[in-house]
């Protein structure tokens, strides 16, 4: 959404899955709790030890865990266990909610743009209630809420998922 709206001219639509944006209040009481100065310093190494949380976590995103593809975790696994991963993390977290503000403010200027909005009504990253407000701001929207679906659709209901988008794109005709 940031970069739609440092230069809207260039963009004909977007395709958001459950974008973070300013309505939804996961994440930012965490931001505070992560970067506190309590906390901060010892983030990347809890972090580093706890990566046996990391699959709870990832599980946490599916709305059904069964649909969980062989290799699906360790794919996102994967970036964790860079070096500096966590420090990237952590500095993310330090400037959530000063994004989530100039977000917000940005809005207007991608309100006008062709969007459909994807969510799964059991998403538990980003919450799925917040997705109605973000509808409001931006005029040219539709709002597909997949039922018993996480936070991963294109993971979790590949087929449905493709379909939406691209009946979607069949819709906005050929570039221009």
């Amino acid at each position: 959404m940031m970069a739609a709206a440092e230069a809207p001219p260039r963009i004909r639509s977007l395709i958001l899955v459950a974008p973070v944006n300013p309505w939804s209040a996961r994440g930012k009481g965490l931001s505070l709790l992560f970067t506190s100065p309590p906390v901060a310093p010892f983030f990347p190494y809890v972090m580093r030890r706890g990566l046996i949380l990391h699959d709870f976590y990832f599980r946490r995103l599916f709305g059904d865990t069964r649909r969980i593809s062989p290799g699906t975790l360790d794919g996102y696994r994967a970036p964790a266990q860079q070096p500096g991963s966590f420090e990237y993390a952590l500095g993310v977290l330090r400037s959530w909610n000063r994004d989530l503000k100039a977000l917000e403010s940005s809005l207007s200027q991608i309100a006008h743009i062709r969007t459909l909005l994807i969510w799964g009504s059991l998403d538990a990253a980003v919450d799925p209630t917040s997705a109605t407000t973000l509808q409001k701001h931006l005029h040219n929207s539709r709002l597909l809420l997949m039922q018993g679906v996480g936070h991963l659709p294109y993971e979790e209901v590949p087929e449905e998922f493709n379909r939406a988008v691209s009946e979607f794109l069949m819709r906005a005709g050929p570039p221009a």
